[in-house]
């Protein structure tokens, strides 16, 4: 009987091993793919401290797209993240409550900021990345435009 139960167990584990590899291969490639951002108006190379594309359809279509393809491993399709990572809907929830407008917009451009430093540095803790830098990766257009979807992701309950 124990004997039985090790072999049981021991193909469980087996089973278990087989369905990781074939999740991670599933997985794809994860090397940042390039975003196209023609059409957009080009920002330079002067770093904007707001998202200028807040209300921009092509820069919210853009965003979709480019958060699909380098975002959503991590983050969640459609921005609905399973835990892995940060849930980016809820990222400037904060801002949207607040009654004074003035103390609206700075909490806005403060989240902004936010956002940018963290998409173009990555996210580092004691020598292990949780988030890969896009410096060099994305324009500052391509950048905007993702936060241009998650803006229009937003989670407000």
């Amino acid at each position: 009987m124990k004997k039985s139960l090790r072999s049981l167990v021991l193909w469980a584990g087996l089973a278990s091993a087989v369905t990781t590899s074939m999740f991670a291969i599933a997985h794809g490639n994860v090397t940042p793919q390039a975003v196209d951002t023609a059409g957009l108006p080009p920002l330079g190379d002067k770093w904007r401290d707001e998202n200028p594309f807040k209300t921009n359809k092509l820069a919210l279509k853009i965003g979709a797209s480019a958060f699909g393809q380098n975002c959503a491993r991590c983050h969640g399709i459609d921005a609905i993240s399973g835990g892995i990572a940060p849930d980016l809907r809820l990222l400037d929830r904060d801002c949207v409550g607040l009654k004074v407008e003035a103390k609206k917009l700075a909490c806005s451009k403060e989240m902004d900021a936010y956002f940018l430093t963290s998409i173009r540095g990555g996210k580092v803790r004691n020598g292990a990345v949780y988030m890969p830098s896009f410096e060099g990766v994305f324009n500052q257009e391509a950048m905007w435009s993702i936060k241009t979807y998650l803006e229009s992701r937003r989670e407000t309950k």
